[in-house]
């Protein structure tokens, strides 16, 4: 019986199907999708109390990152879902122009954040949580065998995720004070950098940081600009019956010439301009020092503070982060209008860490040196919340499927901007953390956040993500939209005195009849003005988000066609397979450098091989005829 129970208890404490190192957005994400597809996963994370921690800001979404969202839930992840239930404010960014750049931001309380992932990861039953620093892989014969802890216990998986974060030999700075720390307050892991190195893996540094918190009792606001959220509300999930919260502002303060002064007499006490800190920051969000110095012509910056929750008075100071001594962080803070008493509550810092560039991985999340190895999120040299998560979907979904020797799940650029992440992680050399831009999709007018669940639940629902009921409203969702699209090209309307009456509210006007579609593409006309003079539009009653995406089919038609067109002739490329041995310094006909960058990222496609940095198109032609040979 003794003999018995010690074998249970080995397999229950030691054996698992998949590993995940790291409790941040990636893991969470990462573990929850392996363990619904049927995997008994263990999630292994330096502290337990901080799953899915927002260190930095207390939001999820925003320009891109949105659309980032939409596709996880899309996929059958979960942070669409924690993002409606936990949002303090929720607001559509750049409204009034073009749907490429609309986004959703919601402002999260953070702890009720925290609070729905850990529910969500209690009540799926594979999931096993420990809290322990995974400091060494055990690799057999080219694949993952297991992982040891920092006691000296060793876990047996086929596949094992790293979701580090900035944990991963981490040191934080504050001033020209540093120790090592992932975030603050919270132990590094130490140790598997060096299994990492060992395994023949490159491993460099990169850095990051985040702004102090401040005591609400301690501001004026007064002095601010008050910025309240949306009356029309609008989710992350595809899901029915998002919860109506209650909506709390923010509120947009100004650096002023005596915050820049303070900041340019005390530079010699950053770490980052004495040379302590070798990583690279984020180039779209950087330090505040980092903004005097490098926009030395602008006289103000946009300081936004931001709610960290309901039953808190912690507060957010976006666009203040920094590096600098704390004393130094209370002059700063206290030049802002609105803050001149504030209390700090927590000190800003920065944080170098390491990452393993992403040149080192394939398009499925995998190592390409150690099979059953994959690696998500800021290990990958991303920043942001959403990037992270994204990633640790399909590194959850591909570990699944690995075990199981299933096809692996690669997505495409032209399918989605998770697809053109990963894609750029793989495929160029990036040498700073890499945040999720509109501009970086080639394809942004077809990758918009309203339609992510056209592009990715049939991936979803095939993978066994999405159910049956959530397949169901989406096919009827995608039938309402064809009809009506189709319905309005047919339907025409008169030249009457009534229908001019309601089109002169909107500045237009008809002197003839007119279709439906062609009165819906004017500027001015919204899907709105359509049920005013469309008896039938009214009795339909369709959704909102029908109705929003069958005006942006309408409208933007012909360049929707246009993209489309670019993506099937990018797609020619794509069916050029490159082989995994090809021997790239025998091809003398290419120029030396390009063999080079060939030779260390080996593209799978010519596609591929084109978006490497410095490969000349040229080259690209060379390639094709030999590859065609």
């Amino acid at each position: 019986m003794d003999l018995l129970y010690n074998y249970c208890m080995s397999y229950i404490e030691n054996r698992f199907d998949i590993i995940v190192a790291g409790g941040g957005h990636a893991g969470c994400e990462a573990a929850i999708s392996a363990a619904r597809l049927g995997a008994k996963v263990l999630l292994c994370s330096l502290n337990l109390d901080n799953i899915a921690l927002m260190p930095c800001n207390p939001a999820i979404g925003g320009p891109a990152k949105s659309t980032l969202v939409r596709e996880i839930d899309a996929l059958g992840g979960v942070m669409g879902e924690a993002a409606d239930e936990t949002y303090v404010q929720m607001k559509i960014l750049n409204s009034s122009k073009g749907p490429a750049v609309r986004a959703l931001r919601a402002q999260s309380d953070k702890k009720e954040y925290m609070n729905y992932m850990r529910n969500v990861i209690e009540g799926i039953d594979n999931i096993y949580l420990k809290q322990c620093c995974i400091t060494d892989l055990v690799v057999n014969n080219g694949k993952i065998c297991s992982v040891l802890d920092e006691y000296g216990n060793e876990y047996y998986s086929k596949a094992v995720i790293l979701t580090t974060g900035t944990s991963l030999d981490g040191r934080i700075f504050i001033g020209l004070k540093s120790y090592r720390a992932g975030r603050l307050g919270e132990m590094p892991a130490i140790g598997l950098s060096e299994s990492l190195r060992k395994l023949g893996f490159t491993v460099k540094k990169l850095k990051t940081g985040t702004p102090c918190r401040i005591d609400k009792r301690t501001v004026d606001y007064s002095k601010m600009t008050i910025q309240p959220g949306d009356e029309k509300m609008h989710f992350y999930s595809f899901k029915p019956n998002r919860p109506i919260r209650k909506q709390v502002p923010c509120y947009l303060t100004r650096t002023t010439e005596q915050t820049h002064n303070i900041i340019k007499a005390n530079l010699d006490k950053s770490p980052m301009y004495q040379g302590l800190i070798h990583g690279v920051g984020p180039r779209y969000c950087p330090s505040i020092e980092d903004k005097i110095i490098r926009f030395a012509s602008n006289p103000s910056h946009h300081i936004f503070i931001e709610p960290e929750g309901l039953g808190t008075y912690e507060l957010y100071i976006q666009g203040f982060s920094t590096s600098l001594p704390a004393d130094v962080q209370v002059q700063m803070v206290r030049s802002l209008p609105g803050l001149e008493k504030a209390h700090i509550i927590k000190p800003a810092y920065a944080v170098e860490y390491d990452y393993l560039p992403a040149i080192q991985i394939e398009h499925t999340l995998m190592t390409k040196l150690v099979k059953g190895l994959f690696c998500a999120g800021q290990i990958n040299g991303t920043s942001g919340y959403e990037e992270a998560a994204a990633q640790g979907l399909l590194a959850g979904i591909n570990a699944f499927n690995y075990i199981n020797s299933s096809e692996m799940l690669e997505l495409s650029r032209s399918s989605s901007y998770l697809g053109t992440l990963v894609d750029d992680l793989v495929t160029k050399d990036i040498e700073e953390p890499y945040r999720m831009l509109t501009s970086r999709s080639e394809y942004r007018l077809l990758l918009r956040q309203d339609n992510a669940d056209e592009r990715l639940t049939e991936t979803g629902h095939k993978i066994g993500l999405i159910d049956e009921c959530q397949y169901k409203r989406f096919k009827e969702k995608q039938n309402h939209i064809k009809n009506e699209t189709g319905r309005l090209t047919k339907v025409k309307i008169s030249a009457s005195s009534e229908v001019n009456s309601i089109l002169a509210k909107y500045e237009e006007h008809i002197d003839r009849g007119i279709r439906l579609s062609e009165l819906l593409k004017r500027p001015n006309i919204s899907y709105d003005t359509i049920r005013e003079l469309d008896n039938e539009a009214r009795v339909l009653n369709l959704p909102e988000a029908v109705t929003d995406e069958v005006e942006v089919l309408i409208k933007y038609d012909g360049y929707l066609k246009r993209q489309s067109q670019q993506v099937e002739q990018a797609g020619k490329l794509e069916k050029y397979k490159i082989p995994d041995n090809i021997d790239y310094s025998a091809m003398t006909h290419i120029s030396s450098e390009t063999r080079e960058k060939l030779a260390k990222i080996r593209p799978k496609t010519l596609a591929q091989a084109s978006r490497i940095g410095g490969v000349k198109p040229a080259d690209i032609s060379v390639l094709m005829v030999l590859l065609s040979k």
